[in-house]
């Protein structure tokens, strides 16, 4: 290697070495007051605004995540657990989040420290509570990890917190009141506003101003696009404006220029936008996609916007019609890693390929959503306390409402995913893994160079998806609102090496002090 080139590789690793640091952060949970849309309700709130506390770090930083519990409002889940969606979690299943697959919830009134090293891990991600429904009401928020030498860095100059962009659905009642209604056999409650950047207008509702997202011409701003709903998809564009995408659910792919596209429920796309137009104000547009007709006479889907405002143009709203519709909207199928592309174990036979068949029951009067006819209902253990005090190793030991899988060592592991049965769409997520959409809901089949994420949409069609088995842990594959219903399974991946290892699970004690503090509440505290 030429002396230059050395130099220049020393100084490249250099410079990620100095980005390596603890990152403390505080989150005050309490039943605040908050108006996004003008309609003041109170939520369960991360110190006291909604979104949530932008979370940023560089990619070979820990993060330390103090969680604070000061809920007191008997019309929500007042413990708490939180998922950090994306983050692979190497050998920290248990700071993973969801409630009775990686830990007990947090006991109102308890504090405890998610300590999660990233190991290189960068992209968009999101948190949320991984509680029941607890986090419609809240508990949401946006997780920037920067890459210093990311593959794309020439191709924008500005990404910070200014460039990320939340899209979200608003509620103005308590979860769990709707969950009720919900699980009794009724349709998905439907929002009273769509929100970008935590600001939305409801119909009737004050005219708040809207969020106004601010660039200067001749720069390239690298914005990143998360959809912290529960429930709604958005069609998001930028007027006037093509977007460049070129990261997808934490992955890197190939740059494909697009004139908008739909995000799904936790998905995340990062989007090159050239600031080359006049300078003026123009529509941020985000009209919401909901999966059945609104019976809501607060939201008005069509009116999700925000502002792009150029340095320069007045403060007020642009002058051109709001429209929605966009030319040239991305398809899953055209997307392609860039790094490593290929779906593991290229288009030959997976070591285990597991089929997976929505059905939609009421039983005694309560709404059921099964996988291979079963429903999902959580353990009273956590999973991973299972497998790692109990010795749990075989899907013999799980019930069967646990629905659980057990994962060998480096299997490539193939879900086909038969669409629902009304042609919904539901977002499936993988925690522990991103995976290969070797077969989307439109477009051909894609073992070569196929879209790679951790949430993808499944509709009236097959999806068929590829992971490799090289991270052990107890792993949720889920809807996110139909999970309270049951549509959810566990992957127990390579249960002997979480219990003992180079990657066994890092267990704290005040991980393990979570369920007997959670075991001893009164059942209206948890």
């Amino acid at each position: 290697m030429p002396l230059i080139h050395r130099i220049l590789r020393l100084l490249s690793l250099l410079t990620v070495c100095v980005y390596a640091a603890d990152v403390n952060v505080v989150f005050n949970l309490d039943n605040s007051q908050v108006a996004p849309d003008g309609f003041t309700r109170a939520g369960v709130i991360v110190n006291g605004v909604f979104p949530g506390t932008l979370i940023q770090a560089n990619k070979d930083d820990t993060l330390h995540i103090a969680v604070n519990d000061a809920l007191t409002d008997p019309t929500m889940r007042r413990s708490v657990s939180i998922h950090w969606h994306g983050l692979f979690q190497m050998r920290t299943g248990s700071e993973d989040g969801p409630a009775f697959v990686n830990q007990c919830p947090i006991a109102p009134g308890h504090s405890y420290t998610y300590d999660i090293p990233l190991n290189g891990q960068a992209g968009t991600f999101w948190y949320h509570s991984h509680l029941s429904s607890q986090y419609v009401d809240g508990l949401r928020g946006a997780l920037v990890i920067y890459d210093p030498v990311d593959p794309h860095l020439s191709l924008y100059d500005v990404d910070d917190a200014s460039t990320v962009i939340t899209l979200a659905d608003w509620y103005h009642n308590p979860a769990p009141g709707m969950e009720e209604i919900f699980l009794q056999g009724n349709d998905e409650p439907i929002p009273d506003s769509g929100l970008i950047n935590g600001i939305g207008r409801y119909v009737g509702g004050p005219q708040v101003i809207r969020a106004h997202v601010n660039v200067e011409q001749g720069k390239r701003y690298r914005f990143r696009v998360v959809n912290i709903s529960a429930y709604a998809a958005f069609r998001f564009s930028i007027e006037g404006h093509d977007l460049t995408i070129i990261e997808v659910d934490g992955i890197s792919h190939v740059p494909h220029t697009v004139g908008g596209f739909d995000i799904y429920v936790a998905q995340r796309y990062s989007v090159v936008l050239n600031a080359n137009q006049p300078v003026a104000n123009y529509w941020i547009r985000g009209p919401m996609t909901l999966q059945h007709s609104s019976d809501n006479k607060n939201l008005d889907t069509n009116n999700v916007f925000a502002v792009l405002h150029y340095t320069g143009a007045s403060d007020a709203e642009p002058t051109t019609q709001a429209s929605g519709n966009v030319n040239n909207l991305l398809q899953e199928y055209q997307l392609a890693a860039l790094i490593n592309p290929g779906a593991p174990g290229g288009n030959a036979p997976a070591d285990r390929s597991i089929d997976l068949n929505f059905g939609m029951n009421v039983n005694n009067g309560r709404l059921e959503w099964e996988i291979n006819d079963i429903s999902y209902l959580p353990p009273d253990l956590p999973t991973l306390l299972n497998i790692i005090a109990n010795g749990f190793t075989s899907e013999a030991n799980f019930t069967r409402t646990e629905h659980t899988f057990v994962i060998d060592r480096n299997e490539v592991v193939e879900l086909v995913i038969h669409g629902s049965p009304n042609g919904h769409i539901h977002p499936f997520h993988l925690h522990g893994h991103a995976f290969d959409v070797v077969q989307s809901m439109q477009g051909p089949a894609n073992f070569i160079n196929p879209p790679r994420r951790d949430v993808v949409g499944v509709g009236g069609s097959t999806v068929i998806i590829r992971f490799q088995a090289d991270n052990p842990g107890p792993w949720f594959f889920h809807c996110h609102w139909h999970l309270e219903a049951g549509l959810a399974v566990v992957f127990a991946e390579r249960p002997v090496d979480q219990i003992s290892g180079p990657q066994s699970e890092i267990i704290k004690q005040s991980w393990l002090d979570l369920c007997s503090i959670y075991k001893a509440l009164p059942p209206d505290q948890q």
